[in-house]
């Protein structure tokens, strides 16, 4: 099984959630999508069950001159999430990464400016967060988010994807209340092998998506 692209993807997460959600099990829901690959995903989801979409920025750790390699990720100005096991494994230092932290620090907050401009983030607290992504690979980005998401006390905290690998989903049950993954393949390996479409989700379609969904809510 392998989805077009993430508008396709979205589609098939949003019919599995809008049957949930006909029950009454999703009240009150905001949908949060990690850009910039889950926001074509996650506005799929909140047109199905006419919620509000914005995004929640996280930026990836990489190892020191392997930066698509992750071992940590950050969100807003939470202290960073570490795979403690892979620091220890490879004699690395919160230390000797804090570098890389500040520059995806300064990243990260240069995104939520330009994707969400004076607005302010959602409050979360006492909703259904339902967090949506384009796939979950080690987990590390969706690990932070949901720690962050919690803190601000949400009824429940949902993550969902397309498609991910079957050891992350279940580590994450333990971060979300629920995990909501379509397709878990014996072989995952990475998560653009199952689109065939991965193409990189520019700023412009990420800002473009949240200002079309803003509106329409608005004129509605």
């Amino acid at each position: 099984m392998r989805f077009h692209d993430r508008t396709e993807a979205g589609r098939e997460l949003a019919l599995r959630l809008k049957e949930r959600a006909a029950t009454g099990e999703f009240p009150d829901t905001v949908v949060l999508a990690l850009p910039r690959g889950g926001v074509p995903v996650a506005a799929q989801v909140a047109r199905a069950l006419d919620a509000p979409l914005d995004v929640l920025v996280v930026r990836k750790i990489g190892l020191p001159g392997r930066p698509e390699a992750g071992i940590g990720a950050i969100v807003g100005d939470d202290q960073p999430l570490f795979d403690r096991r892979v620091l220890e494994m490879l004699g690395l230092s919160e230390h000797r990464l804090a570098p890389d932290v500040q520059r995806e620090r300064a990243e990260l907050h240069r995104r939520a400016l330009l994707y969400r401009g004076d607005r302010s983030a959602p409050d979360v607290r006492d909703r259904t967060v339902i967090l949506v992504d384009d796939g979950l690979a080690t987990g590390a980005t969706a690990r932070a988010a949901l720690r962050h998401l919690r803190r601000l006390a949400p009824a429940r905290l949902i993550l969902a994807v397309p498609v991910g690998a079957a050891e992350s989903c279940a580590e994450m049950r333990s971060a979300a209340d629920d995990v909501v993954c379509l397709y878990q393949p014996s072989d995952f390996q990475a998560v653009g092998l199952w689109y065939e479409d991965f193409e990189q989700v520019s700023d412009d379609e990420v800002t473009g998506t949240l200002h079309e969904l803003s509106t329409s809510k608005h004129d509605s």
